[in-house]
């Protein structure tokens, strides 16, 4: 039974997951235009952050039980935390661009 809830929170968490590899640091340099995105970050870093959290958790636990199906949905997870990585990376570089040019002051 735990290991059927914690197949569940995975693929619960997939959408999330999706987000946090779908979504631009910067809709506007996304599309072409040359302009700050104050709120693209955040909403970025709000899916991504859990979602690597959820994800890398889940492959050090499913690493750690040793079967052969849970070593590959380890692996699994490991690759879906991994594409994250970089869209928070672009997304924290985006909020420190925008600091330096002045940008976004609330």
């Amino acid at each position: 039974m735990r290991a059927f809830a914690s197949y569940l929170i995975l693929l619960l968490a997939l959408p999330l997951a999706a987000l946090a590899v779908v979504l631009p640091a910067n809709v506007y340099r996304a599309q072409g235009i040359a302009a700050p995105d104050c709120d693209g970050p955040l909403q970025v870093l709000i899916f991504a952050v859990p979602a690597v959290l959820i994800y890398g958790a889940g492959a050090l636990l499913a690493y750690r039980a040793g079967r052969r199906f849970d070593r590959r949905v380890s692996l699994l997870c490991l690759v879906i935390a991994l594409a994250a990585v970089p869209n928070i990376a672009e997304a924290v570089h985006e909020l420190y661009r925008n600091a330096a040019d002045g940008e976004c002051r609330g």
